[in-house]
């Protein structure tokens, strides 16, 4: 509990009160809360925030400063009720009024989407009769895939397959019966001992990464065995991080999900010449059982289904995607409309040099040619317009200084300020279809405003855009350049010799005469006899002219409904997306009461390795449609 005098909140990532038994982060207030960090005002700012609770406080307060002075009571500080301090505890309330200490929130990662805790993972490895010492970290890849690694010092008297250490399948089996899923960790790797700090704590910094047989993927190894079976390891482990791939091992147990497993089907495309279905590695999730399926192709001959994707010359007219042909037209029917507005917003804590971020920014639209484009309309058909240069402005609002905005209301005018900008249209005739702008809230707290049309770029391209800013950032602000090609080296970026325009002269090359038949062909036969609408039970009429007005409503699953999903999506051998999609459709079936139901869906659509460093807009809706008819399990 408390100590006298102390006040302690469990709150939220949004510093809101947590209910009992719910983790937060533990705030604490009252006498012997500092006035802050000395001589360090970033981590001061960061550490000490206002007190959401102050008005309580404060009417305690004035009953207890009506007591005599000298009188023993549990007063507080003025000052220090009004700011309470991040411990950055990871704690809950007990029913009881007891705290009960989870760990700390810096042991807290997340990787696809989950939040992880690495201490409750790290626990329960400690409880296996094979393992001494454990320990758990995030690995992170040069293409920002993240992966769980546990590190394992083996109990003496523990002898696997008959010698001192362990087994690494036994461990993930093990794992896969107390933690759900996305905390099994990808690798195992045994240590001799775990480094330490000076204060007895792990040091995760030194923890070793992954090498070799030091890494063991799973259980009872068995090498590949054919030339296919070691390509498609060699795939495998540059997607997945890891060094040795067994021919028993699961793509989806290493760490694979349904994004990676599109890279790898392109992959194969591209260096065994077949075409295989994205489900192919879903129904055969070994690297032995997919390798029988890319023989089983070549043998049957069956060749790539599209032609070769190459650079074409800038010297004619260029055509549109059919993606953006489609957002052409939406724009020529309502001119001006914020539907496609792509807003990110970073913020950037520490010295920043805006000049830098700036430069940086202006490599990132050199690179990417889509960033360059306008599109303009000759004979009424659109063309793609690719600028030589373009000069992105970073524009800076200064909220703090002496004209600024008072501190306390910094972040919502920051708000509003980002808010104006990202509901700024754009002229795709014109352009450009990416703008910038940085808003200052003091000497060390900036936030990064980014816009881009989405008929230059999707969700996959933003996560390119931040990433190349970021290190190209680092290049502008520490060294001085010489060239832009030699801030792209010194960044580790890769050359593009293609761009969103090969793309879509690709696109209109290969979909036309047959093939293009052949597609419209599939789905009018998915979708013949579908309803034309959903009729649900609604308390407004369907009103005769659509309008954008809407709302989003955010919530969240607790921890045993997650966990229950993803050991059933496992145990299915389906994605979270597939699982949820279909309680989502049998949802609308029990609302509506038709066995009919259509729902449309975003995929990434990026089927082939040469585009996948590009930004640009690849995203394609595709409609999934499910019948009830028969009573479906």
């Amino acid at each position: 509990r408390p100590i006298a005098n102390v006040r302690a909140y469990v709150v939220d990532a949004r510093q809101r009160p947590v209910p009992i038994g719910v983790p937060g982060e533990l705030l604490i207030g009252g006498a012997g809360v500092a006035a802050g960090y000395l001589g360090r005002p970033a981590l001061t700012a960061e550490k000490f925030v206002p007190n959401p609770f102050a008005q309580i406080d404060k009417s305690r307060l004035k009953i207890e400063d009506s007591i005599p002075q000298g009188t023993p009571s549990s007063r507080f500080d003025l000052q220090s009720s009004h700011r309470l301090y991040r411990t950055g505890d990871l704690v809950r309330w007990l029913p009881d009024g007891n705290l009960e200490f989870l760990g700390r929130n810096d042991d807290q990662v997340k990787i696809r989407g989950f939040r992880v805790e690495l201490g409750e993972i790290e626990a329960a490895l400690r409880q296996h009769p094979a393992v001494l010492e454990a320990a758990a970290d995030i690995q992170e890849s040069a293409d920002g895939q993240k992966r769980l690694i546990a590190y394992v010092v083996p109990a003496d008297s523990y002898a696997g397959d008959g010698e001192t250490g362990f087994n690494a399948g036994d461990l993930r089996a093990y794992l896969q019966e107390k933690l759900p899923p996305y905390m099994t960790p990808a690798i195992f790797v045994q240590l001799a001992s775990l480094p330490l700090t000076a204060t007895g704590k792990i040091d995760r910094k030194a923890l070793p990464a992954p090498e070799g047989d030091a890494a063991e993927s799973g259980a009872g190894y068995a090498a590949p065995r054919t030339a296919t079976e070691e390509l498609l390891a060699g795939i495998w482990a540059g997607l997945l991080g890891v060094k040795r791939i067994g021919i028993h091992d699961s793509f989806f147990d290493l760490g694979g999900h349904s994004l990676l497993a599109m890279r790898v089907i392109s992959r194969v495309r591209e260096l065994f010449g077949v075409e295989l279905p994205v489900r192919t590695l879903f129904e055969t999730p070994t690297l032995a059982g997919l390798a029988s399926q890319i023989e089983a192709a070549r043998v049957a001959g069956t060749p790539a289904a599209a032609p070769p994707l190459q650079r074409i010359a800038r010297d004619s007219a260029l055509a549109l995607s059919f993606a953006q042909q489609r957002l052409w037209f939406l724009d020529q029917l309502e001119p001006g409309n914020l539907f496609y507005n792509i807003p990110t917003a970073i913020r950037l804590s520490g010295p920043l040099d805006a000049d830098a971020l700036r430069c940086a920014l202006n490599e990132v639209v050199r690179r990417h040619e889509v960033l360059r484009t306008t599109f303009v309309a000759h004979g009424g058909v659109p063309q793609q317009v690719v600028a030589p240069a373009l000069e992105i402005a970073l524009p800076v609002d200064r909220l703090d200084g002496a004209d600024g905005v008072p501190e306390p209301e910094r972040e919502q005018a920051a708000l509003r300020l980002a808010t104006e900008e990202v509901r700024r249209p754009f002229d795709l005739a014109t352009g450009p279809l990416l703008r910038g702008r940085l808003i200052r809230l003091a000497e060390t707290e900036h936030i990064a405003v980014m816009t881009v049309h989405h008929i230059a770029a999707d969700g996959w391209s933003m996560g390119i855009l931040v990433g190349e800013l970021a290190a190209l950032y680092e290049v502008y602000a520490g060294n001085k350049i010489a060239s832009p090609e030699d801030a792209v080296r010194m960044a580790g970026l890769p050359a593009l010799t293609l761009q969103y325009a090969d793309y879509a002269a690709w696109q209109r090359q290969w979909l036309r005469g047959a093939a293009l038949e052949a597609q419209v062909a599939y789905w009018k036969q998915q979708l013949t006899g579908a309803p034309p609408l959903l009729e649900l039970p609604t308390d407004r009429p369907r009103p005769a002219v659509q309008s954008a007005n809407g709302a989003v409503h955010t919530f969240h699953f607790d921890r045993e409904l997650s966990d229950g999903l993803c050991g059933f999506s496992q145990r299915e051998g389906v994605t979270l997306f597939m699982a949820l999609l279909a309680a989502y459709q049998t949802l609308l079936y029990r609302y509506s009461g038709q066995d009919d139901i259509s729902v449309g869906s975003a995929i990434a659509n990026r089927t082939r390795a040469e585009v996948e460093p590009l930004i640009g807009f690849f995203v394609n809706t595709l409609v999934f449609r499910t019948q009830f008819a028969g009573a479906p399990t």
